[in-house]
């Protein structure tokens, strides 16, 4: 594939990820501050959040599965913090099924958080595999020669 098409296939794609709901118009943001000198700001930020919300999503699950009752407090205190990252880089789904979660969280109600665990668990694989293909696309573009067309995006 010649880097036009690649830079084409790009575009279509990144649309379709905030067409899908994956994505909000905070990636975008995300996106604008990235330049020539820090030319990784994006790929680095999106990082420290898979390497957050893995964390997050195994205390959640450690939180939930205890035999002795589940501390609502610290499955909230959790989830409110995944909430708020993936709202910061823009993974819209994420954080739409962490806003559910804390309704559950609120009600104590174990059946809806470990549904809604699942949920998130899912949405957040989801967008992870996305991003990662998303980057992927970006590299190859670039050791093509080319640069990466985030200008085609004002759509936004």
């Amino acid at each position: 594939m010649d880097v036009i098409q690649m830079q084409r296939t790009w575009v279509e794609y990144t649309k379709s990820l905030y067409r899908e709901g994956f994505l909000d118009s905070q990636f975008a943001q995300l996106q604008l501050l990235q330049d020539e000198s820090n030319p990784d700001f994006v790929v680095e930020v999106v990082s420290l959040f898979f390497e957050d919300s893995e964390r997050l999503l195994n205390e959640l699950t450690k939180v939930i599965d205890q035999q002795q009752g589940v501390d609502f407090k610290k499955v909230d205190a959790h989830v409110h913090q995944l909430k708020g990252s993936s709202s910061s880089i823009g993974a819209q789904r994420v954080k739409n099924a962490c806003v559910a979660f804390r309704s559950f969280c609120d009600e104590q109600n174990i059946e809806g958080s470990l549904r809604c665990l699942h949920q998130v668990k899912q949405e957040y694989f989801l967008v992870k595999n996305k991003l990662e293909n998303l980057f992927s696309l970006e590299r190859k573009i670039v050791a093509a020669g080319g640069s990466v067309p985030t200008e085609e995006l004002n759509f936004l």
